[in-house]
């Protein structure tokens, strides 16, 4: 290999760890070579599970991938919903809440719907779409590429609207939680998104099942013991115990819970 080849291939990586995603058009101006060249730089690269390939580029790789949509839609159901309840019920009429990706934050939205005159800023879309059904709701919504297929946003445009707003409730889920409290995700951007719900939210809460904790992920950022308000189903295993001191009172259990 050149070092021409490992200077640009090099430059192609420092661009997806800053944006997650890169274009085939978008590198081959940047590094002024053709498309056919980028092509062939992205191919070595994938081939090495730095990136993985996408329609017309490629996104960083960081290691294990989420479950599909779907699949993670159906799973504890009753315990998520559940959670978006207990949520639901500490975000009144008027209030003006932050909404993260993830099928946990949408029970939230489904179970908000019964709420009047919220102003919703989100990145996720199928929770735009269960508050849209009561007329007196405003949501505002990034600009930029529709993740499918969990109907998502989570580029620089999602990151840009977040730190343009500030909300009295931030509500977010998380991909897992490490026995030292890190909070873990499956991208890189989809942690500096939910960091900046924290950070931009009066009330912070994090909504998860127990199943979150001791799930791995690559991405990390933040910790529990920051949260303002844990919602879960029920308390994890013994090994967690000492993060659920740290938490204290900021934990809630939903009916269930033991």
């Amino acid at each position: 290999m050149t070092t021409k080849t490992k200077s640009r291939k090099a430059k192609i990586v420092e661009i997806a760890r800053e944006r997650n995603v890169v274009t085939v058009d978008g590198l081959s101006q940047v590094l002024d070579v053709s498309p056919q060249t980028v092509r062939r730089y992205l191919n070595g690269l994938c081939a090495e599970n730095i990136l993985r390939r996408r329609h017309g580029g490629a996104e960083l790789f960081e290691g294990p991938l989420n479950q599909p949509y779907g699949q993670r839609s159906v799973t504890n159901p009753q315990e998520k919903k559940a959670i978006g309840i207990a949520a639901a019920n500490l975000i009144p009429d008027g209030a003006t809440v932050f909404l993260s990706i993830g099928t946990t934050p949408e029970t939230v939205a489904q179970a908000l719907s019964e709420k009047k005159g919220l102003t919703i800023v989100t990145n996720n879309l199928n929770a735009a779409m269960a508050l849209s059904r009561e007329e007196t709701n405003r949501i505002i919504l990034p600009g930029g590429e529709l993740r499918l297929p969990d109907k998502d946003i989570i580029g620089d445009e999602a990151l840009a609207l977040f730190s343009n707003y500030r909300a009295e409730f931030g509500v977010f889920g998380v991909g897992g939680v490490d026995q030292d409290g890190c909070l873990l995700d499956f991208h890189s951007s989809e942690v500096r998104i939910r960091e900046k719900i924290r950070a931009n939210s009066r009330v912070s809460l994090l909504v998860l099942d127990s199943t979150k904790f001791g799930r791995a992920a690559p991405a990390v950022g933040g910790n529990i013991a920051d949260v303002d308000k844990v919602i879960m189903d029920q308390p994890p295993g013994a090994e967690y115990a000492h993060l659920l001191e740290r938490i204290g009172d900021r934990i809630h259990l939903v009916e269930g819970g033991t």
